[in-house]
């Protein structure tokens, strides 16, 4: 164990707690599309009715977050590009959100952790990590 802990380089290390910060992220999205917790930013203590297709979408993405961040655990090669295509996947799915009844302060914490997974993966030491050209 501990000899796969020194071959993991850091900047994996680094993007396998972001994919699970994504993950718990998302975990409290399905909360909210559950009408379980208030929106902790922008309209602080409403509640949002209930929805049971976006409490599942997120839910699906908790699976999927989970799934990479434990890929990139286990250094399997396929998890960088898994990830980027999530993190954009992400992105889009926040930029759809806003085009719609969502408020900045809505989606703003899974944009920036999106963001921010997809300029890390795209850094030349994470990309040789991953023997990505």
């Amino acid at each position: 164990m501990s000899t796969q802990a020194s071959k993991r380089p850091f900047g994996v290390t680094v993007l396998s707690i972001a994919a699970w910060a994504a993950a718990i992220l998302a975990g409290v999205h399905v909360l909210q599309s559950l009408g379980i917790l208030p929106f902790f930013v922008g309209r602080f203590l409403t509640l949002e009715g209930f929805n049971l297709w976006s409490a599942f979408m997120w839910a699906l993405m908790v699976w999927v977050w989970v799934s990479v961040a434990q890929m990139l655990w286990k250094l399997n090669a396929e998890a960088w590009i898994f990830l980027t295509v999530i993190a954009v996947f992400n992105l889009v799915i926040d930029f759809m959100y806003l085009i719609g009844t969502a408020e900045w302060s809505d989606v703003s914490v899974n944009f920036i952790l999106s963001g921010l997974i997809l300029i890390y993966c795209l850094l030349p030491g994470v990309k040789s990590a991953f023997k990505v050209k």
